[in-house]
């Protein structure tokens, strides 16, 4: 009897671990291979497109301020709008992708970042522009943020190597409208328009692979559904029943995490450092005498430096318990770069636009720190809402300043002077954020 007993509990918890209880939610399924691909596409589609709308108008920003009749302060509002709608709308990215999927977010992202691109050229006026970028903005902003979720969801095993596909796409993104631009508005008829409504192109390539993935919400669904669901067996004069009660997780306290705060903080500085290069970068160097076409190569220049970089340093960041070397050798790159574009901006404008592209790719590095600042997905999620929300809130100011200095300065010294100011923080809470440790462990002390 004893055995008769033994055996049926065995073949019991067998059944069990292999199918799911009667009544209950499936186990989480192995995700399929062609969601698989499609993912991979749809990430290295997304990510080309995540800066475009910025270096794109940074290379034509002297012929979009002519033609719209801005000063050098409404200009500078202007490089200061993405980081605004990035802290604004990539707060809601999280509670988002929760109610309708991360897969969906993201496609309406593209679709946004489509319309705005389209529209914002011909809206006429400095109002209209600025509204129609706020919309492609948008959908960058909730981009993103999910892009680090959707890594960890569908890559949990691969977050280094993974980042580094994203953010070297991204950099090649950034780095190809910066360059091609100005010659494809001089092919086009010279018209600014043309040139900047061209990349919608871009974007609407990008909605489609996440059009059938809209409802999939990722292989991590269904094992968030399974760890939140209790299975109660419940003894009676009937069968044995199982009763599911939904459990929510507990809410992590992200503001109790000094690292939370020391990336948010790094990635502030870090973004306001990069938007004041791709805003203002190319009209340094044609201040300084360099041709306008090759200001816009420079520009690039320092954006396609993080297309080998971004895919290096994320895998080595990964493979390291501590990324405050990393954080250190970045930062002296780009004090170099500033003081070279203090001291000579025409004569090695080269090195400078190269020392530069280096120190930006702080962004990769940010990104791979948040996935391994969190042990969960949820955890993630949460800390890439806070960092880059509170980060690009940190950095609305910058590239507004630069515009006030430089307008009322009347040259560059004062905002370069400014950037390798604010160089010295980044690298200071840089280290601080690549400590060895996670969020989940310093919010429950």
């Amino acid at each position: 009897m004893a055995r008769e007993e033994t055996r049926t509990a065995k073949s019991t918890n067998t059944r069990s671990s292999a199918t799911p209880p009667e009544g209950g939610g499936p186990l989480a399924p192995a995700p399929r291979a062609w969601a698989v691909r499609l993912v991979v596409v749809g990430i290295v589609l997304s990510a080309l497109n995540l800066r475009p709308a910025i270096t794109s108008l940074g290379a034509l920003l002297e012929e979009v301020r002519d033609g719209l009749g801005m000063s050098g302060s409404v200009a500078g509002l202007l490089t200061s709008v993405p980081p605004l709608c990035f802290a604004v709308f990539g707060v809601m990215a999280p509670r988002l992708a929760r109610r309708f999927g991360a897969g969906a977010v993201v496609c309406a992202g593209m679709v946004a970042i489509t319309t705005g691109l389209l529209i914002r050229p011909y809206t006429g006026s400095t109002v209209g522009f600025l509204a129609a970028s706020a919309l492609a903005l948008m959908g960058i902003a909730v981009s993103n943020v999910l892009m680090p979720v959707i890594v960890k969801r569908w890559f949990p095993d691969r977050v280094g190597s993974m980042t580094g596909l994203y953010s070297m796409a991204l950099a090649l993104g950034t780095s190809a409208a910066a360059a091609v631009t100005v010659p494809v508005t001089e092919s086009l008829g010279g018209s600014w328009q043309s040139g900047l409504a061209v990349w919608a192109g871009l974007a609407a390539a990008a909605v489609l692979p996440w059009i059938p993935l809209v409802r999939d919400r990722g292989p991590a669904s269904a094992e968030s559904e399974a760890a939140r669901s209790v299975h109660t067996r419940v003894e009676g004069a009937g069968p044995v029943r199982h009763v599911h009660a939904r459990v929510e997780p507990p809410a992590l306290r992200i503001t109790r995490s000094r690292t939370a705060w020391a990336l948010a903080v790094f990635f502030g500085l870090q973004a306001t450092a990069a938007y004041i290069t791709m805003g203002w970068m190319a009209q340094i160097f044609r201040d300084a005498g360099v041709p306008a076409g090759t200001a816009g190569l420079l520009l690039a220049v320092t954006m396609v430096m993080g297309v080998p970089l971004a895919f290096v340093i994320p895998r080595v960041a990964t493979r390291l318990p501590r990324q405050g070397p990393i954080v250190l050798a970045l930062g002296v790159c780009g004090l170099a770069g500033y003081a070279g574009l203090y001291l000579a901006p025409a004569a090695g404008a080269w090195a400078w636009a190269v020392l530069l592209g280096v120190s930006n790719c702080a962004f990769p590095l940010a990104l791979t720190m948040v996935g391994m600042r969190a042990r969960t997905g949820a955890g993630v999620a949460q800390l890439s809402a806070f960092a880059q929300s509170t980060g690009y809130l940190i950095s609305i100011p910058g590239p507004l300043l630069v515009g006030v200095l430089y307008q009322h300065s009347g040259g560059w010294g004062l905002p370069i002077a400014l950037m390798i100011g604010l160089m010295i923080p980044q690298m200071a809470v840089g280290v601080l954020a690549g400590r060895d440790r996670t969020v989940e462990e310093e919010a429950a002390r």
